[in-house]
């Protein structure tokens, strides 16, 4: 898409970290924006302070593991703008345990329902509308390094599928002659709340498996905090769309652990891990 002026972009878990730094970025360009989250309070917030900087946005409080609100965006996107044309399906959660067998089905319901799900939700609701209107249009789904190096139990089994998935959708637009497009971003360490993501896990869901012997909950949370800034990921996501480019690396640092996986694979190695960049 070469011009972003006045087009449609609706991005999910927007009330924060890096779907917030993407509804920033496409403000920027000159977008008007719906920002969607299941977190309310945080959605009207983030809302109040783009529109108080002269943003033209719109809040839709919505659960992406629930069909009907994803079909209830769309539908208020189009009754609020006619169109869209960005779709960014970014809300995710973690959860988890290790060794994974010690997390509880409800731990797995709850991070399918958001991590993938709605991204397939996203899709099978937006893609219509984006090949009907017939004009360009931009899909972008949040994975994770969490995908393309390996190591990460429930967390990592949900952000592969969505690489998979994204790969698998791209191939079927180009080969069907369809406008949309689809990035798949793949980003690092981001100064993210993804370690609090419980505060959002629904009560239905609360048998919570245990945390892993030694698990550092702080200092995860300060790792994280001293990450790229989510404007940054915003940022890169803005050009990748742009240049209707497919894999969005954000941290380049990682791609010797890519290459280090992809040849375990094409060699039939059994699995080891690098320790991570700089250390």
């Amino acid at each position: 898409m070469d011009d972003l002026l006045d087009k449609v972009a609706v991005v999910t878990g927007a009330a924060s970290g890096i779907g917030r730094g993407m509804a920033e970025a496409f403000v920027d360009a000159g977008m008007r924006v719906v920002l969607s989250d299941v977190e309310v309070d945080a959605l009207h917030s983030t809302t109040a302070e783009l529109r108080a900087a002269g943003a033209d946005v719109h809040a839709v409080v919505a659960d992406v593991s629930a069909p009907d609100d994803v079909t209830e965006l769309a539908e208020a996107t189009l009754e609020k703008y006619g169109a869209v044309h960005v779709l960014a399906n970014n809300a995710g959660v973690y959860a988890g345990s290790r060794p994974s067998w010690d997390s509880t089905l409800d731990d797995w319901e709850w991070i399918l329902g958001v991590n993938l799900m709605g991204v397939v939700h996203g899709h099978s609701v937006f893609l219509p509308i984006m090949i009907e209107q017939g004009v360009a249009a931009h899909i972008v789904n949040t994975a994770s390094l969490a995908a393309a190096v390996g190591g990460s139990s429930l967390y990592g089994a949900t952000k592969s599928a969505v690489l998979a998935l994204s790969e698998t959708v791209y191939l079927e637009l180009v080969g069907g002659g369809f406008q949309p497009r689809v990035s798949v971003l793949i980003p690092g360490v981001v100064d993210t709340n993804i370690f609090d993501s419980e505060r959002n896990r629904p009560n239905r869901l609360s048998d919570v498996g245990p945390r892993p012997d030694g698990w550092n909950i702080e200092a995860a949370r300060k790792a994280f905090a001293l990450g790229t800034s989510p404007r940054v990921i915003g940022e890169h996501v803005v050009r990748a769309i742009h240049e209707e480019r497919f894999y969005v690396l954000t941290h380049p640092e990682w791609k010797g652990h890519i290459e280090h996986r992809m040849r375990q694979i094409i060699n039939g190695d059994n699995p080891t891990q690098l320790p991570p960049p700089g250390r």
